[in-house]
């Protein structure tokens, strides 16, 4: 598949540290708002969900909370 949507994110060009905070509870909220202003954030999400990226915010979502989503989406289908 081709990633065409990494070259609209509103995250290239920032520190990938910025994405992977050590605490994601307290720390995840800087990369929450770039992804929140992010034109790709949708394509960025599906591809972390899909591809079970376990560290780092992608898509606006912490590795916590895209469990949960993969687990609501179990459930619903």
């Amino acid at each position: 598949m081709k990633q065409t949507w990494r070259q609209h994110a509103a995250c290239r060009g920032i520190d990938p540290d910025v994405f992977y905070p050590m605490d994601e509870d307290d720390e995840a909220e800087a990369a929450k708002e770039v992804c929140s202003a992010c034109p790709v954030r949708q394509a960025c999400l599906e591809h972390a969900l899909s591809h079970r990226e376990r560290d780092g915010v992608w898509g606006g979502a912490t590795e916590r909370e895209r469990r949960r989503m993969l687990r609501h989406r179990r459930r619903s289908a």
